[in-house]
């Protein structure tokens, strides 16, 4: 497989997870009893450019389809997150009522509903008809498509060229990610910005992090890498952020090459300082990533079997593909951890992919009042856990298992 940024042949294995099915491919009742398709779940490292990608099997199109089930407006922390992000940007660039905000991978309104209220014009771009819809019941403007140079081009020439460009946590998930990056500089005004947020790949490593690799994330990404990627496609990289979301994120600012005026930080010479001295150009920062996989894993089936034989029971919050990678990586089925409790309606009924431990609500919790509680969204774990405290009332405990099992 050639890397999917500079085409050279990829050598370097980072990680290899067996087989799995998609992680948001959640199973009704009707057939959790039928064939499922399970594709190598395997990572790579291009020797040249250093871009983390996973091999690509499984389709784009299958991957996100009409049915998809995240809904990023059930994370009130998310929520805040963006409230404040759009306050942010709309005091930094002097946005207002003349401007023109679009994000791509707009899910279900989570973020733009913020402009909106700021009689700021804005429009999404969001390919899954699941969350499309949602955002639309917002009385938002969105185009059901997966973006790239063409569509760039399209809602250029029909009066949508942006002053800001959002792309949250969506560059990860895009398998041509020149084309994507390439329609960033083409829909964007003279002086407009983008910025982007995505899981910073020195986090995924030194935190063993294994869990957030899952076929809907095609690539797993440095700055220094980003930075390569957006030059060549036509744009600067100006600034740039470190973010707790997602256990380690980075926000990066950036504008056209040719004809952007926001100054440069020195933020950015600082993190590509930070990236060569944590060695993440040189194969031996990446070598124990599997071992350390392994670990984990062993630490997560000792903690289940030991509950099994006390007859406590585990069940899991969370219905997130973080937690169907490790699920699955894991071998765990409803012997080991019962059910998971989810606050997404459209997950409530159905079974996890692969697994096929069945999703509930919390009521269900409330009715059980297991021992334990496995949180998969571990990054979340402070909101769940307080969302979750009564809970404690009847002696249970919480439990993550990223980067270490940890019981509090």
């Amino acid at each position: 497989m050639p890397c999917r940024y500079c085409s050279e042949k990829l050598e370097i294995s980072l990680a290899n997870l067996g087989n799995a099915p998609p992680s948001n491919a959640y199973l009704t009742a009707q057939n959790v009893n039928a064939p499922e398709k399970w594709y190598p779940l395997k990572v790579k490292i291009c020797s040249h450019c250093w871009l983390a990608q996973t091999e690509d099997d499984a389709d784009f199109e299958e991957l996100f389809s009409p049915e998809y089930a995240y809904f990023s407006s059930y994370s009130s922390s998310w929520l805040e997150h963006s409230k404040t992000y759009a306050s942010q940007m709309i005091d930094r660039f002097n946005l207002n009522k003349d401007s023109m905000v679009g994000e791509i991978a707009a899910n279900d309104g989570y973020l733009l509903q913020y402009f909106q209220e700021k009689g700021i014009a804005c429009f999404g771009v969001e390919p899954t008809k699941s969350t499309a819809t949602a955002a639309r019941a917002k009385n938002l403007t969105i185009f059901e498509k997966f973006f790239g140079y063409a569509l760039a081009k399209e809602l250029a020439m029909n009066h949508y060229s942006a002053d800001l460009l959002i792309a949250n946590n969506v560059l990860a998930h895009v398998p041509n990610i020149n084309d994507f990056v390439s329609g960033f500089g083409l829909l964007l005004k003279p002086n407009g910005v983008a910025t982007f947020e995505f899981p910073h790949l020195y986090r995924l490593i030194s935190e063993f992090q294994f869990d957030t690799i899952y076929h809907e994330h095609f690539s797993y990404l440095s700055f220094s890498t980003v930075k390569r990627i957006f030059k060549s496609n036509g744009l600067d990289i100006f600034d740039v952020e470190e973010l707790k979301t997602h256990g380690g994120s980075l926000r990066i600012f950036a504008q056209r090459d040719d004809l952007g005026k926001q100054p440069m930080s020195d933020k950015i010479t600082k993190m590509l300082a930070f990236e060569s001295d944590a060695g993440m150009s040189d194969l031996a920062f990446y070598t124990k990533f599997t071992e350390n996989m392994i670990n984990i894993k062993r630490q997560f089936l000792k903690f289940l079997l030991k509950a099994q034989e006390c007859n406590e029971k585990v069940i899991g919050y969370g219905a997130a593909a973080k937690g169907n990678t490790l699920l699955n990586f894991a071998g765990v089925r409803t012997d080991l951890l019962s059910y998971v409790i989810d606050r997404n309606p459209s997950k409530q009924g159905k079974y996890l992919p692969g697994s096929h431990i069945p999703i509930f609500p919390e009521e269900q919790l409330l009715k059980d009042k297991p021992m334990w509680i496995v949180i998969f969204p571990w990054n979340l774990r402070h909101e769940i856990s307080e969302q979750l405290s009564y809970a404690r009332e009847w002696g249970a405990k919480f439990v993550t298992v990223i980067p270490s099992l940890a019981i509090f």
